[in-house]
């Protein structure tokens, strides 16, 4: 009797450990086994789908590991949890995971997309608003003081009523910004602390003017706007951590500054271009990009430059039709950096579009080569069809591509009314023609130009 129940104990101890979860630096290490379980235990878990060669992931991983640190000192019940996708192929097929880090928040089992910064602070500041009221009541001076110099950014609403328009608006608001902490107050010592008299949202920041009041009617829209605008520095370094502030804001105009670090650049101009990005507050978003860095040289690329251009500019809305502007010089200087992005904003500027030269033999072989400058001459001969190929020296599938392309090429080679052709559209743009995937296949039909048939490389080596 007592051997049954000691085997039982042991069974029943061996059983518990097998459904313990092991954690590195507080984070869980999840696999196809536990995962099911981490969740279903867990209401509110954070999970990273990573590589192990992944240097985004590399990088995220001591932020992660100090995220989940901070929320067990705090006795926090949110959980951060980790998954190799590259030995969890299922798992990652699963929630579609289509890169890496990727990071889904479960909440009672349901995923949402992570759209978060990258930093710990900003980890930890985003899984509490997901997880706690929108606005944090703050009931005393001590309370608002903690909440403000906690945070990078922090946003206090100031209403002695809280069922008013003006505070609805204030917690739609928070509701729907996920990057920054939100307080609320009503308390009679925090307005007078901080010189508040009727309702109103300050926004505290610990950088430029530390802190901004909202002017205007108090409207989600508005109020939205207003933070997205004020919470980030008036010239802003691209970099990983701040990329999805840059792109994913409110603000769809940017001034984008190459400089070199190595050069001394951002010593030397960003006094001045700080100078110009508050006369355009709200207007147009000012970024420094460094060229020394080699994971930015796709974006020189992009705008048809190489590094021993830097020090230079470039404008671009990021609107539907996305447009480019280059400046007629190439200097730079406080004055010239103003006077360029004014005639950005009084719509003086004409959309600047990458074109190569034509080569002289473009036409001699049997896909012929298609630049900016002879695009509409060819591909818009009304007595032709005309099949072109959107590529990028870069991209792997169009490197596929190119010996069933060239074979096509030969079979109509002789053809009087079939051309065969490609582009660089890497570097070469067309104003009414936008491309965002790479190879793209469009159809030019003879007769009335329309494109008549547009499709993938994937599409094209399948059939």
């Amino acid at each position: 009797m007592v051997r049954s129940v000691f085997v039982i104990l042991l069974l029943a101890l061996a059983s518990r450990a097998d459904e313990e979860i092991k954690t590195e630096d507080g984070v869980l290490v999840l696999n196809k086994a536990n995962f099911k379980k981490a969740v279903a235990d867990n209401e509110f878990i954070l999970v990273e789908f990573y590589a192990p060669w992944c240097g985004h992931c590399k990088a995220l991983a001591p932020e992660y590991a100090k995220a989940a640190e901070s929320l067990e000192s705090e006795g926090s019940s949110i959980k951060l949890g980790k998954v190799d996708a590259t030995e969890e192929p299922e798992l990652a097929e699963e929630f579609s995971v289509r890169g890496y880090p990727t990071l889904k928040f479960f909440r009672s089992g349901n995923p949402v997309e992570y759209n978060g910064g990258r930093q710990a602070a900003d980890i930890v500041s985003w899984l509490k608003k997901k997880t706690g009221p929108a606005a944090k009541a703050l009931e005393s001076v001590d309370a608002a003081k903690d909440f403000i110099e906690g945070s990078n950014v922090g946003v206090v609403g100031f209403f002695k009523d809280q069922t008013t328009d003006g505070a609805k608006a204030f917690l739609s608001a928070a509701s729907a910004i996920d990057d920054h902490p939100f307080g609320i107050t009503s308390d009679d010592s925090v307005f007078s602390e901080y010189g508040v008299e009727g309702e109103k949202v300050v926004l505290f920041k610990k950088f430029d003017d530390n802190r901004v009041d909202f002017e205007g009617e108090l409207a989600p829209d508005a109020l939205t706007k207003f933070v997205s605008s004020e919470a980030l520095p008036l010239v802003v370094e691209f970099n990983h951590d701040t990329a999805q502030k840059i792109f994913g804001g409110e603000i769809r105009s940017h001034l984008l500054l190459f400089f070199s670090k190595e050069a001394g650049h951002f010593d030397k101009y960003l006094e001045g271009t700080r100078n110009v990005a508050k006369k355009h507050k709200g207007q147009v978003l000012f970024v420094t990009i460094d060229a020394d860095d080699d994971s930015h040289q796709r974006i020189l690329e992009f705008f048809g430059m190489k590094k021993e251009e830097v020090p230079a500019m470039r404008l671009i809305k990021l609107e539907e039709d996305m447009a480019k502007y280059k400046p007629e010089s190439g200097e730079l200087s406080e004055e010239i950096i103003a006077q360029f992005v004014q005639d950005f904003v009084e719509g003086k500027l004409k959309q600047h579009l990458l074109s190569e030269e034509l080569p002289e033999d473009w036409d001699k072989n049997p896909v012929k080569v298609l630049v900016a400058t002879n695009f509409d001459a060819v591909a818009f001969d009304t007595n032709k069809d005309v099949l072109v190929e959107f590529y990028a020296p870069w991209c792997g599938h169009c490197k596929q591509l190119v010996p069933i392309y060239d074979e096509l090429g030969e079979k109509f080679k002789d053809s009087e009314t079939v051309v065969i052709a490609k582009m660089d559209a890497t570097a070469n743009e067309l104003e009414h023609t936008k491309i965002s995937s790479f190879p793209t296949i469009k159809l030019y039909k003879k007769g009335d130009n329309k494109v008549r048939f547009e499709t993938t490389y994937a599409w094209f080596t399948y059939n």
